[in-house]
């Protein structure tokens, strides 16, 4: 069984004044199905074939159906209806769901809306259309306001992108002679990253406004690359030069060997010409570093050998300077000066013929020990000289024959106080006359 639908719409048949039911034609065998039942009030079948629906009051030519009964025909057409209010009603259920885009939405609407208009089909297609236009005046409001969230999603992309194009030309902008390199680049990094990550993630810029931007930032790069090619270009110069400069030294310092202890000198005015010598490079310098060192290394090594022969031949020595020390604590208990100096000079003596003694340490703390013992001798000979110096004996004859008359005199003044009863003279008289004698005690009168 077969149904054509017309190229060209069929002239529409006039509709009778009243809508009579469409003629039906009854099943013998099987019931009328329920689409059937319900299309009487949209469609009916004329005698020649032709399936007409009523559209408001007017009936218009659908198909024909001429292998089939009346039924038959009509629900083929009804179907063809179903067919379209379920894609209606499956896209109002999209809309309202959401999470489709309103404007593919509103696309397809106009394919359905195109669709339903003169559709060879059975049903109540104006009341389809009136949906339509809801859902369409629904998506038109939905379409605007994705716009407008489109828009304001793109200002901000466009700022984000804006923001990191200004950093990287801030940075562009620095005194690149001045800045730390490394801390540099990582910054630039990061800003290249977090553009990638926008370009591949974030909104699709308009063409103009993405090469725009780029440019921007592309030229800062180009900047700060350029920066830091000359940089490091210049670096590896200086790096070479301090290279050359620590290699000579070195073999300077591998050439002082054969003088053992005797080139320490040497090698300590090389270390002060190896510290102004710049960086070469940390892998460089520690390479550098290692082999300058163990020619150093070589040279204080000889000087420890040395000073442990030395320290071994000194042993005896510190013991009889030791033992010296013991000797001379008998200075301080000698109370005769003059003995007391003579044995000190006969341990001075001694001391001297034992000779030097390594390590130098050992030897300072020896004979600071010995100069304790002489200091104070030094003092009592300095107390002594004083006390027994005829000049300062002399001096002090002369104040105490001073101190005796001035005795004499302030006694004669304190007899005659007591005698008038001027208790103010008397207490100037007693008090003067206490000065003197205390004086003349002091003098060891």
């Amino acid at each position: 069984m077969s149904a054509t639908e017309p190229s060209k719409p069929t002239p529409p048949i006039p509709a009778p004044p009243r809508l009579p039911a469409p003629p039906r034609v009854p099943a013998p065998t099987a019931p009328v199905a329920p689409a059937i039942a319900g299309a009487a009030d949209w469609g009916r079948v004329t005698e020649d074939g032709s399936v007409e629906v009523r559209e408001g009051e007017t009936w218009r030519v659908v198909g024909q159906y001429p292998d089939g009964t009346p039924d038959e025909a009509l629900a083929y057409f009804v179907r063809k209806y179903e067919d379209i209010a379920f894609k209606v009603h499956t896209l109002e259920q999209r809309h309202q769901a959401g999470g489709a885009a309103a404007s593919d939405l509103s696309k397809q609407a106009g394919h359905l809306i195109a669709e339903a208009t003169d559709a060879a089909a059975v049903g109540d297609l104006a009341g389809l259309r009136e949906r339509l236009d809801a859902l369409t005046a629904s998506l038109s409001e939905a379409t605007a306001q994705e716009a407008q969230e489109a828009k304001e999603v793109l200002d901000k992309a466009v700022a984000e992108r804006t923001a990191l194009v200004e950093r990287a030309e801030a940075i562009a902008a620095r005194d690149l002679s001045k800045v730390q390199w490394k801390q540099v680049t990582a910054e630039l990094g990061e800003l290249f990253d977090a553009w990638q990550a926008q370009q591949q993630n974030g909104p699709r810029l308009s063409k103009n406004v993405s090469q725009q931007l780029w440019k921007r930032f592309r030229d800062a790069r180009a900047v700060v690359d350029k920066q830091r090619r000359a940089f490091y270009s210049e670096l590896d110069d200086t790096h070479k030069v301090a290279r050359d400069a620590k290699t000579r030294l070195i073999e300077r310092a591998e050439a002082l060997a054969p003088r053992g202890i005797d080139g320490i000198p040497a090698y300590r005015t090389l270390l002060d010409e190896w510290k102004a010598s710049g960086r070469a490079g940390r892998k460089a310098d520690d390479a550098l570093w290692a082999r300058f060192k163990a020619a150093g290394d070589a040279l204080y090594a000889a000087r420890a050998e040395q000073s442990a022969a030395e320290e071994a031949e000194s042993a005896p020595k510190i013991e009889a300077r030791q033992a010296l020390l013991e000797e001379a604590k008998a200075v301080a208990d000698e109370s005769n000066i003059k003995r007391a100096r003579a044995l000190l000079t006969r341990i001075q003596r001694q001391w001297d013929e034992i000779g030097r003694i390594f390590p130098r340490d050992k030897e300072r703390a020896l004979d600071d020990k010995l100069r304790v013992i002489e200091q104070a001798l030094k003092a009592r000979e300095e107390v002594d000289w004083k006390k027994n110096n005829p000049e300062t004996k002399a001096r002090a004859n002369d104040m105490s024959s001073q101190l005796l008359e001035a005795i004499e005199k302030l006694e004669s003044e304190l007899a005659a106080a007591e005698k008038t009863g001027d208790k103010k003279a008397i207490k100037e008289a007693s008090d003067a006359l206490e000065a003197r004698r205390t004086w003349l005690t002091a003098l060891g009168g």
